[in-house]
C-alpha cells in the first residue's frame, strides 16, 4: 500500500483541505498507516500532478488554502489498487530480534522496555476501546459503519494480543532472570 492510496480513500469519504486531510488522517487511517503531515502534503502535491486530484481555492479560508477533491483518474487508480493481490503483512518487530540476543548472550535489561511497550499497547486498546464506544455503540449499523468497526476490531485484536504477549514475555524474563532483567 502507499500513502498516495491512503490519501485517495480518504479523499472519495469527504473532500476536504490538505490541513483537514491531516487531521482526519491522524484521527483514522493514522491507527494503522502512519504518515507526517509533511509527507501528506508533498504526495497531495504529487497526486494533483498524476491527474488523480484537483485543487480549488477555499474562498473565505486563510490565503492558499486549498480543498482537494478526487479526479476519475483517481478513482480508476484507487479501484485498480484495491482489486491488486498483496501479501499478507509480515511481522517486523526489533523486540523479537533483541529477545533473540537475550535468549544467545544472555540478560540484557529488557524488562523496562517491554513494560514500556506493554503501557503504550494498553493505552492504545484504550484509546480503541473509548472510539468503540463512541462510534459503534448503537445498532443497525450502516454498511460503511460495519465495515469502520471492523477495521477498529482489528486494533482492538493486535493491542489486546500484544498486552497478552507481552505480559508473558515479562513474566519469562522476570521468571529466568528476577536479578538481572
Amino acid at each position: 500500500m502507499s500513502l498516495q492510496h491512503a490519501l485517495l480513500t480518504s479523499i472519495v469519504e469527504k473532500p476536504c483541505s490538505g490541513y483537514d486531510l491531516a487531521r482526519r488522517f491522524d484521527k483514522s487511517i493514522g491507527y494503522f498507516w502512519h504518515a507526517t503531515h509533511q509527507q501528506i502534503y508533498r504526495e497531495l502535491a504529487r497526486m494533483e500532478q498524476q491527474g488523480w486530484v484537483s485543487s480549488s481555492e477555499v474562498e473565505g479560508g486563510r490565503a492558499g488554502k486549498k480543498r482537494f477533491d478526487i479526479l476519475p483518474a483517481g478513482r480508476a487508480e484507487l479501484q485498480r489498487w484495491a482489486a491488486e493481490s498483496a501479501a499478507p503483512m509480515r511481522l517486523r518487530d526489533d523486540m523479537l530480534v533483541r529477545l533473540r540476543a537475550d535468549a544467545a548472550v544472555g540478560p540484557l535489561g529488557l524488562t523496562r522496555e517491554l513494560e514500556r511497550r506493554l503501557a503504550l499497547h494498553e493505552q492504545e486498546l484504550q484509546t480503541y476501546r473509548a472510539i468503540e464506544q463512541r462510534d459503534f455503540n448503537h445498532r443497525p449499523l450502516s454498511r460503511e459503519a460495519e465495515i469502520h468497526y471492523l477495521i477498529l476490531k482489528a486494533g482492538i485484536s493486535f493491542e489486546e494480543g500484544r498486552v497478552q504477549w507481552t505480559r508473558e514475555a515479562l513474566a519469562i524474563l522476570q521468571k529466568n532472570s528476577p536479578a538481572t532483567a
